[in-house]
């Protein structure tokens, strides 16, 4: 069991009035954390702890920020068995996590090569004698609050790109993998850091509205960034306006897989089997629409149908196990709940559906339509879903009609044909003859629409996590009116 205390200016602590909170494995119940229960108080230190270190972070010489961010991504290898024991917290195989390890210690790579990599520019000046800049610099401290479905990868996201760019940081941990959370802290607070430079809290989950309202509206606080669901964004994104900080969002997704009449079915069943039942569904880029031309609908879902029939969810530590567990009891109820609706609706069962406790087999629908709550609802589950249409506009169509907009792909052996729907699919990602979950340190990572606003990753991050200032210097005399 992991004892996880908050991390405060480089100090482990209990919260002030020593309260602690529990997280169990979904699957036995079993006590995995005992987890350190925030108070406000302890929001407000946190804060200013990064305030606190925030000069001397920000002008360290680049080269010297690069070199500790590298150093923080070989502890994080180093101590991947770590974080791979406390996936107990979300019932996810062990390998998700050691998967989390190796992309995030990419991105903490990444994000130290972007260490000199932040650039301001010249602009010419109309006014005799006038140098003009514009400088990119570091905004204060940031506040990253990050979920539990990919808890190294999103954890490490929410504050290395933050952290190159010269910025201190808060990071709120997800009440369901706060040990997870507390682990990245405690691997940048041993790669050298600083004190303050990484915080991290943890709330209990009834005090979460409370803890974020109190850490966004700190003055101190000069950037947000939130990955979780839309409902949850929507409020974070109204709290950061009511206090003008400017936010980037990672929110929900209703990610479509368009399978034109030329593609390689065999490709795009590989493909959408792993994109829909990867992590139990529980990714935000998960395929869960998979829009086929009507024409080889029915071999790509008798092929699809097979391969889903394969894939055994169960005891994560079962070696016969290719699925793990949701994240807990209430996620399997929900999920079924909207199966049941389009099964009652005319929808086809054509593999898996059933859920015992916190374990869902991989389902497959076929003949969704727009009356079901599938159709237009995220599951954040193991179903994937089948709508049919006629051609490539028709399939288009089906694949914008979605609040969402994260990540897309397209299936076809044409990809001059293939690119020309890209650029017309309403989504900040899009892949061709790729799956809907793919992730790189170095690519621009975010959605349109509900799926929130805002670009994490490498370059893209930059213009989020620095303020753009205009400095000019005046040489020789000025004229001036009066």
């Amino acid at each position: 069991m992991f004892d996880v205390p908050l991390l405060i200016g480089g100090q482990s602590r209990p919260a002030a009035d020593g309260r602690v909170f529990e997280r169990r494995n979904p699957l036995t119940g079993e006590v995995v954390s005992r987890v350190a229960a925030a108070t406000l108080e302890d929001a407000d230190a946190a804060v200013a702890a990064a305030q606190a270190a925030f000069p001397a972070w920000a002008a360290l010489a680049p080269s010297e920020r690069r070199a500790r961010l590298f150093k923080a991504a070989e502890l994080l290898e180093d101590r991947s068995a770590e974080f791979m024991t406390a996936a107990g917290e979300t019932g996810a195989a062990a390998n998700w996590y050691g998967f989390n390890v190796h992309l995030a210690s990419g991105m903490l790579r990444e994000a130290a090569a972007m260490t000199t990599q932040i650039y301001g520019e010249v602009i010419p000046s109309d006014l005799p004698g006038s140098f003009a800049m514009a400088l990119r610099q570091p905004c204060g401290v940031v506040l990253g609050i990050a979920p539990w479905n990919a808890p190294v990868i999103l954890g490490v996201r929410a504050l290395a790109m933050p952290l190159a760019c010269g910025n201190t940081v808060v990071l709120k941990s997800s009440e369901l993998s706060p040990a997870t959370h507390r682990l990245i802290g405690q691997v940048l607070q041993d790669a050298g850091l600083g004190d303050g430079v990484v915080n991290v809290i943890s709330n209990a989950p009834q005090d979460a509205p409370a803890i974020v309202e109190r850490l966004i509206a700190n003055p101190a606080v000069r950037r947000v960034n939130f990955t979780g669901s839309t409902h949850v964004g929507r409020i974070v994104g109204e709290l950061a306006a009511r206090h003008l900080k400017p936010a980037v969002l990672e929110l929900g997704g209703k990610a479509p897989l368009l399978v034109l009449d030329d593609a390689d079915l065999d490709a795009a069943v590989e493909a959408a089997a792993f994109g829909a039942y990867f992590n139990q569904g529980q990714i935000c880029m998960s395929t869960e629409r998979l829009i086929v031309d009507a024409k080889v609908a029915d071999a790509f879902v008798d092929k699809l149908a097979k391969k889903v029939a394969s894939l055994r969810a169960g005891d994560p530590n079962d070696a016969a196990s290719v699925l793990g567990s949701l994240i807990d009891v209430s996620a399997g109820q929900r999920i079924k709940a909207l199966v049941d609706d389009a099964l009652a609706k005319g929808a086809r069962l054509m593999a898996g559906g059933q859920v015992e406790g916190s374990i869902m087999q991989a389902t497959l629908l076929d003949g969704v339509d727009e009356s079901m709550r599938l159709y237009r609802e995220e599951s954040f589950g193991p179903v994937a879903v089948v709508v049919r249409g006629e051609g490539d506009e028709a399939l288009l169509r089906l694949a914008n009609d979605s609040e969402f907009g994260l990540s897309a792909a397209i299936f076809s052996r044409d990809v001059s044909r293939a690119l020309l729907l890209a650029q017309r699919v309403e989504s900040g990602i899009c892949h061709i003859n790729g799956p809907t979950v793919h992730d790189e340190a170095q690519m621009p990572f975010g959605g349109v629409k509900a799926s929130g606003y805002g670009s994490f990753g490498s370059k893209a991050s930059i213009e989020h996590f620095t303020q753009l200032r205009w400095v000019t210097i005046q040489n020789g005399p000025r004229h001036y009116p009066i």
